[in-house]
């Protein structure tokens, strides 16, 4: 590996991790932890207002880690961040990650928990056996477009599950409101479906294996952020806005009448 290319990663992530975010309409914010190897990456991704996904750094840790989260939610406000105003913020259920979420946000951080990584941890306590229906259900929960008919169909999956499953039924129950948050807006469908899970981090990182096959072995987290940041950053001119991003007004108005229920008051409403 030439110091040349080592320095132009380096000066890419440094440059990277440090742009300023203040000139961005950011209405969601997305974060996940992908595992490469031995190593845990977090990723996190902006949405635009006008369903536009902006790449907005990577950090070498795991969402499990309390102090990484705080200092990834620190770095993202002090690059210009709004916290002012209501966020829809995308996790992939970590708990010291919801919990940093809510000491930087506080009420203004309107959370979603990935429905993808709820239906794994799920269906990971049951038998092959008992796994397919159990699947349909989750399935038609989150598919569905009336919040309490999910409430129900969760529920009473939890029921069915609590005598020979009895942690699949508690991880059914544990955050079951927040992993219907977007549902609960009355977003259209196709929109719906785009916010509900951290899907596109994942396939951030999964367009990133063509720089990551010329990597043979792995020296270290630098190394890896170096290596992954260059893949990332070549991803970003591919990006394409969210599907059922002609619907983003929609979220948008209803993040602006939260603001106004809360009580959340704007630079720019100050200022007027």
């Amino acid at each position: 590996m030439s110091r040349r290319f080592v320095a132009k990663t380096t000066a890419q992530l440094a440059a990277w991790q440090t742009a300023s975010l203040e000139s961005l309409d950011l209405v969601g914010l997305l974060i996940d932890g992908v595992h490469i190897g031995e190593h845990c990456l977090i990723v996190a991704l902006g949405i635009a207002a006008d369903g536009q996904k902006q790449a907005l750094g990577l950090w070498d840790g795991s969402t499990e880690n309390t102090r990484v989260c705080q200092d990834l939610l620190a770095n993202l406000q002090s690059r210009g961040l709004r916290t002012d105003r209501s966020l829809l913020v995308i996790l992939d259920g970590s708990k010291a990650l919801r919990k940093a979420v809510r000491a930087i946000f506080g009420d203004a951080a309107l959370v979603q928990r990935c429905q993808v990584h709820k239906m794994r941890n799920v269906l990971e306590y049951l038998s092959d056996r008992d796994r397919p229906w159990a699947q349909a259900i989750l399935r038609r929960a989150y598919q569905a477009t009336d919040v309490k008919k999910a409430q129900r169909l969760l529920l009473d999956l939890a029921r069915r599950l609590e005598d020979e499953y009895p942690s699949a039924a508690e991880s059914v129950r544990e955050g079951l409101e927040e992993t219907l948050t977007v549902q609960g807006l009355g977003l259209p469908e196709r929109l719906q479906r785009s916010l509900t899970t951290t899907n596109a981090a994942e396939s951030v990182i999964s367009r990133t294996r063509h720089v990551k096959r010329n990597v043979k072995r792995w020296r270290g987290g630098k190394m890896m952020l170096r290596w992954v940041a260059a893949g990332v950053l070549e991803a970003v001119k591919g990006f394409r806005r969210l599907k059922g991003h002609r619907d983003m007004p929609t979220l948008v108005a209803t993040l602006r009448a939260r603001d106004q229920r809360l009580g959340l008051t704007t630079a720019e409403e100050k200022v007027a």
